[in-house]
């Protein structure tokens, strides 16, 4: 586990995907269908907080239920929630909270690249499109890992 926290992506069924996110204290297991961005949204939400921005989202649907991941950065810390929503267009006030944590940004992005390192290398980018349905999010998670070497953060995945 790194540093606190992993995170897996599982393809299931032609365009679903198991998402685990874990820390020392808990674990949660949300579903994502690819008729939204999930990975894509998931990745430059990171890729944002690295670069900088206090706030980001990013939503995995499920059909009808949503998996939000709403993201606050301070200084080198980010506090993430994870809320269950009964519908992706609901508040966040209607959510409850399945899993949260407080982090370093190093962390939270070094994990995220493994993650998607760790699918690629499993799946392959052809037997991720025939399973997901969708191209691989080479653009992120590219976009993200050069962020994060550019911020110089401790060495990497």
């Amino acid at each position: 586990m790194t540093a606190g926290i992993r995170i897996t992506w599982t393809l299931g069924a032609h365009g679903w995907a198991d998402c685990v996110v874990e820390d020392h204290q808990a674990t949660a297991e949300l579903t994502a269908s690819h008729i939204s961005n999930a990975p894509e949204a998931f990745l430059t939400a990171v890729a944002r907080l690295v670069a900088g921005e206090t706030e980001a989202r990013a939503q995995f649907e499920a059909e009808p239920t949503a998996y939000r991941r709403v993201f606050y950065r301070e200084a080198a810390d980010v506090w993430i929630r994870l809320l269950e929503l009964r519908r992706g267009s609901d508040h966040d006030i209607r959510g409850t909270e399945i899993w949260s944590a407080q982090l370093p940004i190093d962390t939270l992005a070094r994990a995220v690249i493994r993650c998607f390192d760790e699918v690629v290398r499993t799946y392959g980018e052809s037997g991720y499109r025939g399973k997901w349905g969708e191209h691989f999010p080479r653009t992120e998670l590219e976009a993200l890992r050069r962020l994060w070497h550019a911020h110089r953060y401790d060495d990497g995945p």
